[in-house]
């Protein structure tokens, strides 16, 4: 493979960080890694020469105009998950950034999106532009925009489902971090059952199909938009893994209902955001198509609720019977 010359925005995230790794660990590309701050950056950035540490903000992406016109591939996994300066950074500077980019030069965009802006069969779901959380609808709203650019033949957009990853040097994701503590409460949430399914997608997972898409960029003719997920899993199905994982039998199991759910909100007067109201009654966060790192022959490393639970440190105890 050629040496290219590689931006990484949002390198110090949890997917920045595991991409970063991959990225300078299994390839020789001459790398710049923007950060706003460098101290959160937990990867060796000395491993090897070609590792550049950009101390910046998309704020003020306009400061590496001249460097971005000289970038081959351009990763930007950079985001805001809320707050004033969520539709700026995630609408407005990403624009910007690929406008500074080379058409001519510039040989591909990776653009992370989310998956919470597509509908079951990949197209956007306009619930996400309405009433998604401010992420969601700068996320929908940025996708809208991205055909009207000169680079937009050369922008690969990934969708990450429900994403796992973190570790003692990287920043975990908010679902991993909930994991150890929904296991505490197996032995209530064995005996349920709801109706709802959904993927997820570890970050080292993530980070091995970046890497194979910076070196085999979409052609013309093939997709350029990609759902990053696990095969699809039902709630009951992960229920029922968990549990065999933890050697926790299941005697029976209660319907859990949306109309009990809306009484349950109704009686104790929940307050509950309208995007948090559409998911309750969408349930099946399910995608076509969606790519991991088998799609392309390559080793998945956290492919199952078992991998789930044993990279997030909770012991197995399947022995038991109790």
């Amino acid at each position: 493979m050629s040496q290219k010359r590689i931006l990484v925005t949002g390198a110090s995230g949890c997917i920045g960080h595991y991409l970063a790794e991959a990225l300078i660990q299994e390839t020789d590309h001459e790398l710049y890694l923007l950060v706003r701050n460098p101290k959160k950056l937990q990867v060796n950035t000395q491993a090897r020469l070609g590792i550049t540490v950009l101390q910046g903000d998309m704020q003020q992406i306009s400061q590496y105009a001249e460097l971005l016109s000289t970038i081959d591939t351009a990763v930007l996994t950079a985001t805001a998950w809320g707050g004033d300066e969520t539709f700026n950074i995630n609408v407005n500077k990403t624009l910007e950034l690929l406008k500074l980019l080379d058409p001519e030069r510039c040989e591909q965009v990776i653009y992370f999106s989310t998956a919470s802006v597509l509908d079951r069969h990949n197209q956007p779901l306009k619930e996400a532009g309405e009433i998604g959380t401010d992420y969601v609808s700068s996320k929908y709203k940025c996708l809208q925009q991205l055909p009207k650019l000169a680079i937009a033949p050369k922008i690969t957009t990934v969708f990450p489902t429900l994403v796992l990853g973190g570790d003692a040097n990287k920043p975990y994701s908010h679902l991993t971090s909930g994991i150890p503590e929904v296991t505490k409460y197996i032995n209530i949430i064995r005996f349920l059952q709801a109706d709802g399914s959904f993927h997820f997608i570890h970050g080292r997972d993530i980070a091995t199909t970046i890497r194979y898409l910076i070196d085999y960029p979409p052609t013309e003719r093939e997709p350029r938009k990609f759902v990053l997920g696990q095969k699809q899993l039902t709630v009951n199905q992960a229920v029922e893994e968990v549990c065999a994982y933890l050697g926790k039998k299941i005697y029976f199991r209660i319907p859990l209902s949306i109309s009990l759910a809306n009484l349950i909100i109704a009686v104790f007067r929940i307050q509950m955001a309208a995007w948090d109201r559409f998911c309750m009654g969408y349930r099946h966060f399910t995608y076509e198509n969606a790519i991991n790192p088998a799609s392309f022959g390559l080793p998945n490393y956290c492919a199952t609720m078992s991998d789930v639970l044993k990279i997030s440190g909770v012991k197995s105890s399947a022995v038991k019977t109790n």
